[in-house]
């Protein structure tokens, strides 16, 4: 999120645009949290899930995409993009490591 306050914030960027990634954040998680949730539990292969990790993709691609068209369209700065980018990379990383987190069956983090 500090990354993605300081593509807005700084004075020579000074622009709001990077701070719609917001949404992505929030809609990212989503679609796994769902199909987790009304999953049957075993092994094989499950189409709920299959069809969630392919939105979920798609909402992580968009993200990283929308700083690269602003900047492209010169909308925002290419160091605002920057830093955009890299708050993505940052904010999915805590996401995958919060999935594997809690997807242990040895721990006691599963009884969430």
């Amino acid at each position: 999120m500090t990354f993605l306050i300081l593509a807005c914030a700084l004075p020579q960027y000074k622009l709001w645009w990077p701070f719609f990634e917001i949404i992505f954040y929030i809609l990212a998680p989503i679609p796994t949290l769902v199909a987790r949730r009304y999953s049957d539990g075993s092994g094989s292969s499950n189409s709920c899930m299959e069809a969630a990790i392919f939105v979920t993709m798609g909402v992580l691609v968009s993200s990283f995409a929308l700083p690269i068209v602003l900047a492209r369209a010169a909308v925002i700065v290419a160091g605002a993009c920057y830093l955009t980018i890299a708050g993505n990379v940052v904010v999915y990383i805590t996401l995958i490591g919060f999935f594997l987190t809690f997807d242990q069956d040895d721990s006691d983090y599963n009884m969430w």
